[in-house]
């Protein structure tokens, strides 16, 4: 029996390309591992009307961790939403099958590290290291949503917001309401997670998102709570930034941030301004971590205009294998994969599309296998 059971989990578009890939490097670091494949995606919402069917909800519960490749999320059109209702005959909306599994799982922590490797062409600026901790279970992604608005929701809107009076003739499907949910607990456990990772990486600050200014109710509970933990870290400085001025002043210098800690929604789009400036999605790596299971991904999309062709960066994939062997404890394993990365960067010699090259996805994998 392997030393780990490791769910593997292609996905949409070239999901299974970057896995492939990945795979091509855990084999090649001899990982004791058994790869079980699990289906996820839109294809399976289109075949069974559940893109995380219950057959890949057991298998979770099994393994030690999960490899996530790509999936589709895309709004659909009302007459298409109709269309696969019927077919399903569930008359429910496509949900993203990986916010639903953050949220069974209670896959609290998105860490998404974002560090610029020398050599890259696409680095904003070298020898950026940041890292986001962004909440992963709550906030606007918690799918509390209404489209068509419930009468009796409508009707307690007038009651609570003097402004709304002036959508009060509106019909149901005139608008459409989505909850911004923030708790005391998944806040402050968000922040602990961000102040203990600073304190064990020896990384002197860290910074809270927010727009409490705005959103007084949802995102000042979560920046009181956040500053309630920081006083727990007194070794460790703490600031905070709206999310409108953090994105500004990263671009401005980036090197007066190290740790980053943000609501759902902000950390999201936080993240992807500092893969940006690391080299883009292809660079972007990401793990989804729980008391019990953690779900490691690249953050692009399934790309399906290039299914097929094996031409994206398989690195975003790479280093999200990196991040599981952290979690499995594999730590020399991760270092040397690490390593291979940033050798291969450095070199130059092998450069997919992304970076100005004309390697394939293969091939970037085998390059960085070679340096193992």
């Amino acid at each position: 029996m392997a030393q780990y059971k490791i769910a593997w989990l292609p996905g949409d578009g070239v999901g299974p390309e970057i896995l492939e890939a990945a795979r091509l490097v855990l084999n090649e670091l001899r990982l004791d591992a058994d790869y079980v494949f699990g289906d996820i995606g839109w294809e399976f919402w289109c075949s069974e009307g559940d893109a995380l069917p219950p057959r890949t909800i057991r298998l979770l519960k099994s393994v030690d961790a999960a490899l996530f490749g790509a999936i589709t999320s895309k709004p659909m059109r009302a007459a298409e939403t109709e269309l696969i209702g019927e077919l399903q005959g569930t008359g429910l909306l496509y949900r993203s099958p990986i916010v639903r599994m953050r949220q069974l799982f209670d896959l609290y922590i998105c860490l998404r590290p974002c560090k610029a490797y020398p050599g890259s062409p696409l680095n904003f600026r070298e020898g950026i290291d940041l890292v986001v901790f962004r909440e992963n279970t709550e906030d606007l992604y918690c799918g509390v949503e209404f489209s068509p608005v419930p009468s009796g929701i409508s009707k307690r809107l007038l009651q609570l917001s003097k402004p709304f009076e002036a959508f009060k003739d509106l019909a149901a499907d005139e608008y459409a309401i989505s909850c911004k949910i923030n708790t005391r607990k998944g806040s402050e456990r968000i922040a602990h997670a961000a102040f203990e990772y600073a304190r064990e990486n020896d990384r002197k600050k860290v910074t809270i998102v927010h727009k409490a200014n705005v959103v007084r109710a949802s995102d000042g509970l979560f920046l009181e709570t956040a500053q309630k933990v920081a006083r727990q870290y007194p070794d460790i400085e703490t600031d905070d930034a709206n999310i409108d001025a953090i994105m500004m002043w990263l671009l401005k210098n980036p090197f007066n941030y190290s740790v980053l800690v943000a609501s759902n929604l902000y950390g999201d789009i936080v993240s992807d301004l500092c893969a940006q400036m690391v080299g883009g999605l292809g660079f972007a790596c990401s793990g989804n971590i729980g008391e019990k299971l953690a779900v490691f991904e690249p953050t692009h999309g399934s790309a399906p205009k290039y299914t097929g062709q094996y031409k994206v960066n398989p690195i975003a994939t790479i280093l999200a294998a990196k991040m599981m062997l952290e979690w499995l404890g594999e730590t020399e394993k991760a270092r040397r994969l690490e390593k291979a990365v940033a050798s291969v960067i450095q070199e130059g010699k092998v450069r997919t599309y992304d970076m100005g090259g004309s390697a394939g996805t293969l091939e970037m994998a085998e390059a960085i296998a070679s340096k193992l």
